[in-house]
């Protein structure tokens, strides 16, 4: 690729036209359709993105011009377009008549989701949306439902999850081919990137381009960034979140990938969230911080007033060691995921917990007692943010209202200690599908049908020959 930066159309420095693209996302104080109607004509947008995330995050609906989605006439989907595969299939149900039917399903506008698209050649705006049935209920299995879920259960005790995403991805050039492998993009000196090249400013600067169109469009959704990191790949960079509501966080994870891909296109290379897009380098992480406050004081749970780690710490964790195994097909959702989760590659194996030990799959950060919180180290970059932060909380949620212990602490090479996660996606299908008290706390309908999609997928992966089985046993068995 000899420019990995081809003239913007604009910049700011003029990267976003103001006579083309909506540089700015209106309030979300602006939660009626009357306002936002108002908003969208004196800004002059046209268009209206009506999305939901499926199962693998993608983001579903419909475009629609804005006079249109102000009139309030409901949105409809198909039932089946949540349960369509990564490759585009689907899977059999049993005893699910809405999918039998493919029965229409209603998208709910959540107002304070309206957002710029900055990238679009049309002043555009778009809009997460609940999916509901046709008596305006929540359907369980919508991802975002799901979490919703998960939080009502935190609710009912009085308590309120707090999440920061980490998220990991990797540049690359243009790949149209895909039997070719990946290779790092050219970088403004001119050469590829290095890999161990961890926190080094110049290694950020050699992708600037993106990394400033990154910051102009989410500014203009609104979106706040703590910091963008080079991480220890070739190419890779890590986008660090603001701790929050957990639906809100996942919101603009699902956001910020869009957003990166699109970035990544405007200055002629790709963005890619997959867990382990390159042979010999790290994977690709979504670490998600997590703690819970007492929702009327805002009292971290996990700290006891003198200071002190409370029981509550340690029931959270001894959650997560206990269910997180079960929860693995959530935040390792591909066959892919788990080329990432092995040992010597910054990836945890096992579920061990330590204090800012980045060896263990549960690492308990430096902090003070009321930021005392647990990083879940598991989650891929690929995982749906709805479904991975639904199924962390849920094991965190088991073990505090279960009372689990946790195991002792590691404070040495947890690399070095027996592989606890799965090894591979049909491992984690099965430990999933046998825990019942994980399957109730995200919802049994939602839990059947996901692993039905997951099942056909790897079903599907096992369809296709790799090179590597060409190369060492066409001549050799």
């Amino acid at each position: 690729m000899n420019d990995p930066y081809p003239p913007p159309a604009a910049g700011r420095s003029g990267r976003i036209s103001p006579e083309i693209s909506l540089g700015v996302s209106p309030p979300a104080s602006l939660d009626t359709i009357g306002g936002l109607a108002v908003w969208l004509r004196e800004h002059a947008v046209e268009e209206v993105e009506c999305v939901t995330p499926d199962f693998a995050g993608i983001g579903r609906g419909k475009v629609m011009p804005a006079d249109k989605f102000t009139r309030t006439t409901p949105t409809y989907l198909p039932t089946s377009l949540f349960f369509l595969t990564i490759t585009g299939g689907y899977p059999d149900f049993d005893g699910f008549n809405a999918y039998d039917i493919d029965a229409d399903l209603a998208l709910r506008p959540d107002l304070a989701t309206t957002r710029a698209v900055p990238w679009a050649s049309d002043r555009s705006v778009q809009v997460i949306h609940d999916v509901c049935d046709r008596d305006g209920k929540l359907v369980e299995f919508a991802p975002r439902s799901v979490l919703r879920r998960v939080l009502d259960h935190y609710a009912a005790k009085g308590w309120r999850p707090v999440v920061a995403p980490e998220l990991e991805f990797y540049l690359t050039k243009p790949n149209p081919d895909p039997v070719l492998p990946l290779e790092p993009p050219i970088g403004r000196s001119g050469r590829k990137a290095q890999k161990a090249q961890a926190y080094s400013i110049a290694a950020v600067d050699e992708y600037d381009s993106v990394i400033e169109h990154i910051y102009d469009y989410a500014a203009a959704l609104g979106l706040e960034i703590d910091t963008i990191i080079q991480e220890a790949g070739a190419a890779q960079l890590e986008i660090n979140l603001l701790h929050g509501d957990p639906l809100d966080l996942a919101d603009q994870v699902f956001l910020f990938k869009r957003l990166i891909r699109e970035a990544a296109l405007r200055c002629g290379c790709y963005a890619t969230f997959m867990a382990k897009p390159m042979e010999g380098q790290p994977g690709s992480a979504m670490h998600i911080h997590q703690s819970v406050v007492v929702a009327k004081t805002g009292r971290n749970l996990f700290s006891n007033p003198d200071g002190t780690a409370s029981d509550a710490f340690r029931h959270f964790i001894g959650g997560q060691q206990t269910y997180l195994r079960a929860a693995a097909c959530l935040m390792a959702p591909y066959v892919n995921s788990y080329r990432r989760l092995v040992p010597g590659l910054t990836a945890p194996i096992n579920l061990d917990w330590g204090r800012d030990n980045r060896t263990t799959g549960l690492r308990i950060p430096i902090s003070d007692a009321q930021a005392r919180r647990v990083e879940n180290r598991v989650v891929g970059a690929d995982a749906n943010p709805y479904l991975a932060i639904a199924g962390s909380l849920a094991a965190g949620y088991l073990g505090l209202v279960e009372k689990l212990e946790p195991r002792r602490e590691v404070t040495d090479d947890s690399y070095n200690r027996p592989r606890e996660l799965p090894h591979g996606l049909l491992e984690a299908i099965e430990e999933f599908k046998g825990c019942a008290p994980l399957r109730e706390v995200l919802g049994d309908g939602f839990s059947g049908l996901y692993a039905a999609v997951k099942q056909h997928e790897f079903e599907e992966f096992m369809r296709v020959i790799s090179p590597w089985e060409r190369e060492y046993l066409l001549l050799t068995v």
